[in-house]
């Protein structure tokens, strides 16, 4: 059973091999047998994968951080930044996501007639899933650091800690190990969740699966793509859960 992560990392990485021969100029013959079709198809996916791929951190790099400030205003004490962050938690959880993305991508133009580049369907997937993405590990940062002891904040003033010493040295380990289960989900739901960027024309792996599929009038490629969401996902708990195990030291 431990191998299986292992295997998943070294088959992930197998997807790729194919894009990098295509980037080459390698042009691969899909009749040459069942591994030469599989082959062909991943070379054909490549570029999706990779748009899927640089999706996927684009949006870790900025929903987390921006998250936590999300969080900082859920939790602050003035009544209309803590108002203020409710609403729009409130909005980016209560609404689809693939609603998001059409706004993010149609305001700019019909509501400030801002034109818009053939590539800013790129940059208004990063905004839009950074953006839905913040508040959920908003409020998944807000219950990390709510399931802190108030006692542990008590020792950290008398110790005479400031608050951002208490945060940052007490506070924000503790928050990391209680969230790391659910961050996970979270990151894993993204993983999938980057398929609905083919409502604002970006075309990610899946999209890309489904055109194959209509010109070759088979359904295979979808279960190629399907399946390296799933190694995608494999990998994604394998290196969560490496890191949920080197912050266990924080139950001694």
């Amino acid at each position: 059973m431990k191998k299986r992560p292992i295997i998943a990392v070294f088959v992930f990485a197998a997807f790729l091999i194919p894009s990098i021969f295509t980037a080459c100029g390698f042009a691969p013959d899909s009749e040459s047998g069942v591994i030469g079709w599989l082959f062909s198809t991943v070379s054909q996916l490549s570029s999706g994968i990779w748009l899927s791929l640089a999706l996927f951190m684009f949006t870790l790099i900025f929903s987390m951080p921006l998250g936590l400030l999300v969080c900082f205003c859920r939790r602050s004490r003035f009544k209309v930044v803590e108002m203020l962050a409710k609403f729009y938690i409130s909005v980016m959880r209560g609404t689809p996501l693939m609603l998001q993305l059409l706004v993010v991508y149609f305001a700019p133009y019909y509501v400030f007639k801002i034109p818009l580049s053939t590539d800013y369907n790129f940059y208004a997937a990063i905004i839009g899933f950074s953006i839905n993405y913040a508040a959920y590990f908003a409020e998944i940062y807000r219950s990390g650091i709510e399931a802190v002891p108030k006692g542990q904040y008590e020792a950290a003033d008398v110790l005479g800690y400031s608050k951002s010493q208490t945060f940052r040295k007490i506070v924000f380990p503790q928050m990391v190990r209680h969230i790391l289960p659910p961050v996970t989900n979270e990151i894993i739901t993204l993983v999938k969740d980057t398929s609905l960027a083919f409502a604002i024309a970006f075309v990610e792996m899946f999209t890309m699966a489904k055109q194959i599929a209509a010109s070759e009038s088979n359904i295979m490629p979808l279960f190629v793509a399907g399946f390296f969401y799933y190694i995608f996902n494999l990998v994604v708990a394998f290196v969560m859960g490496k890191i949920e195990k080197k912050m266990n030291y924080y139950r001694e």
